[in-house]
């Protein structure tokens, strides 16, 4: 019976079909958002071909079982980091700085690379490999078993965290939420979890008394840089700083606002956003389709996470569990935090929307995670009757 199982019948169409919906939502905003942008650029061209590039990337991850997975997990890691310490040390020529961040590679042919969409994946599957292997090692659980795999945790994570935190705040804050996410799943004990989030609520809540009333102090010990500072200000009072650095929050709230609930149809926009191609895709959204279409947006994303998350509950491998809720993670808080910082809700990161900023670094990141659901998938239907599918 298991060897008639062919490619076709073993494809989750489910997340076929959720894909092709965010592909054709993709499509319409940015065409929408080069219209009016002010760049020459086809930029709708260039993500129906980083899709189609994902596209293979799906393929190709899709034929790998647990056990490649689990094989190749410390490599793709390794190669990570080395991307990323080589982004460091890289000349102007190949690595240059933008915006005042040095976060990309400039290819010939193919253009900038951002190394670290793509650590986000290998995070994932080093955390997954951590956690199984910890517990097929520790049968019996306690609290120094569950301390000693917190710790080993905290260095797949940090180990990448401590290379761009600098330079790409972002970014690190996603590593920091997959890591989070992949810790509540871990098993380790709540007698442990609940002291370190309650200090770790408390030092957030220092950070942000000295960033509202002793930020000299940011600056001075822990390197804050006033750019940083300015993204918070503007954050907590935009109209005070429309001019500057709350120039895209404003205009965004004023594009979102103006959708009202039908938004004004497709190609109506009036409100002019600057790049809203990518990190404020939303605000093209909302104001072309209005609540309703941003509501089926965001219902979209709610649809591929719940998938997803049935996806891992469905699985008798704990492993493939394991790297579910990383995905989850990532793309939940890409969702919240992108959609949070357009309308005003969260500070601006630079996080684009999975699936429908144009990028083809984070699309391609984001398809590579895909990749991975899909490999569950087909080969938990090929051993569907097996107890360490």
């Amino acid at each position: 019976m298991t060897s008639k199982n062919n490619a076709t019948t073993k494809l989750d169409y489910n997340l076929v079909f959720i894909l092709i919906l965010l592909f054709l939502a993709s499509c319409l905003a940015i065409y929408s958002a080069q219209a009016s942008g002010q760049y020459k650029e086809n930029f709708l061209i260039k993500q129906i071909v980083w899709y189609g590039v994902g596209g293979g990337i799906i393929a190709a991850v899709m034929t790998l079982d647990s056990d490649q997975l689990r094989k190749l997990t410390w490599y793709a890691y390794g190669f990570g980091i080395f991307l990323l310490c080589f982004l460091i040390v890289a000349p102007a020529s190949i690595a240059p700085v933008i915006n005042g961040a040095k976060n990309w590679f400039v290819l010939p042919g193919i253009g900038s690379l951002q190394p670290s969409e793509f650590v986000k994946i290998f995070i994932i599957l080093g955390l997954a490999r951590v956690i199984d292997q910890h517990h097929q090692k520790n049968a019996v659980k306690t609290m120094q078993s569950d301390f000693w795999l917190l710790i080993k945790m905290g260095i797949v994570a940090m180990a990448p965290l401590v290379l761009i935190i600098k330079q790409d705040l972002g970014t690190a804050l996603v590593f920091i939420a997959i890591l989070i996410g992949m810790i509540f799943i871990s098993g380790i004990s709540w007698k442990i979890l609940v002291p370190m989030f309650s200090a770790g609520v408390v030092l957030i809540g220092t950070v942000f008394y000295f960033v509202l009333w002793n930020p000299e102090f940011l600056a001075k010990y822990l390197g804050v840089g006033e750019y940083q500072l300015r993204r918070i200000y503007s954050w907590l009072d935009p109209y005070s700083y429309q001019g500057t650095d709350a120039y895209q929050l404003t205009k965004s709230l004023l594009a979102i606002g103006s959708g009202q609930t039908g938004g004004k149809g497709f190609g109506n926009r009036e409100v002019y956003l600057p790049e809203s191609q990518t990190d404020f895709i939303f605000s093209v959204v909302g104001e072309e389709y209005g609540f309703i279409g941003a509501s089926v947006l965001i219902s979209l994303f709610f649809l591929l996470i719940y998938h997803i998350t049935k996806v891992g509950m469905e699985t008798k491998n704990n492993f493939y569990t394991y790297i579910c809720v990383g995905v989850i993670s990532m793309i939940t808080f890409h969702v919240f935090q992108n959609i949070g910082m357009t309308i005003g809700v969260l500070p601006i990161t630079g996080i684009p929307l999975p699936f429908i900023s144009y990028g083809g670094s984070a699309l391609m990141g984001n398809m590579l995670a895909l990749g991975l659901i899909f490999s569950i998938r087909y080969h938990y239907k090929k051993y569907m009757f097996s107890t360490t599918a």
